[in-house]
C-alpha cells in the first residue's frame, strides 16, 4: 500500500493510503477498482513530534553514592571484641 504524507499546520500530520477501500471490519486494503470507485484516503498513521526525555535511571551517579555512604557503614557496623 502506497502511503502519502499530509502535512496537518493545526494537528498531527498523517500517512494516508490513498486508493484504498474499507472492508467489512473497517480497516484499509488496497483498492482493485479501476475507476475510482469506492477509494478512500484512510488514515494509516497519525505522526507525533518527538520528544527528548531526560535520562531517568544513572547507574554511575548512583553506584558513586552508594560507594561514598559503603566505608561509613563498615565503620558504623564494626564490633570491637578487644
Amino acid at each position: 500500500m502506497r502511503l502519502r504524507f499530509i502535512y496537518r499546520r493545526n494537528g498531527p500530520s498523517l500517512l494516508v493510503a490513498e486508493k484504498a477501500r474499507i472492508n467489512r471490519r473497517g480497516t484499509a486494503v488496497m483498492s482493485r477498482s479501476k475507476t475510482g470507485r469506492g477509494q478512500v484516503s484512510a488514515p494509516i498513521f497519525i505522526l507525533v513530534p518527538q520528544v527528548k526525555l531526560r535520562k531517568r535511571l544513572d547507574l554511575a551517579r548512583d553506584t558513586e553514592k552508594v560507594a561514598r555512604t559503603v566505608p561509613g557503614l563498615i565503620v558504623e557496623k564494626w564490633v570491637d571484641r578487644g
